[in-house]
């Protein structure tokens, strides 16, 4: 993560935003006082709440382990061709 100071950030506001957005890096920006934020693609937020969410999920968490384990000795649901073509379209 990169860092920048406010008056770095008010400067360069939107170079600072278009790199963020670009490199899907977040930026810690630190005020004056000590205080500290973070500016964060909302894409990339809002992919880290999801997995946040999932991470937190233990009966999802659970089926998703199950699964591996499943998918690993080749036991898994093997979908026919039919619905392999429906699910990637063609």
């Amino acid at each position: 993560m990169d860092n920048v100071n406010i008056d770095q950030f008010q400067k360069a506001f939107k170079t600072l935003l278009e790199r963020v957005m670009t490199t899907h890096t977040p930026l810690k920006v630190t005020r004056n006082t000590g205080d500290e934020f973070v500016v964060v693609d909302a894409k990339d937020w809002e992919r880290d709440q999801e997995t946040l969410y999932i991470l937190q999920n233990s009966q999802l968490m659970q089926q998703i382990s199950d699964s591996l384990k499943t998918h690993q000795q080749h036991k898994g649901y093997k979908p026919t061709q039919e619905q392999l073509n429906e699910i990637i379209g063609i």
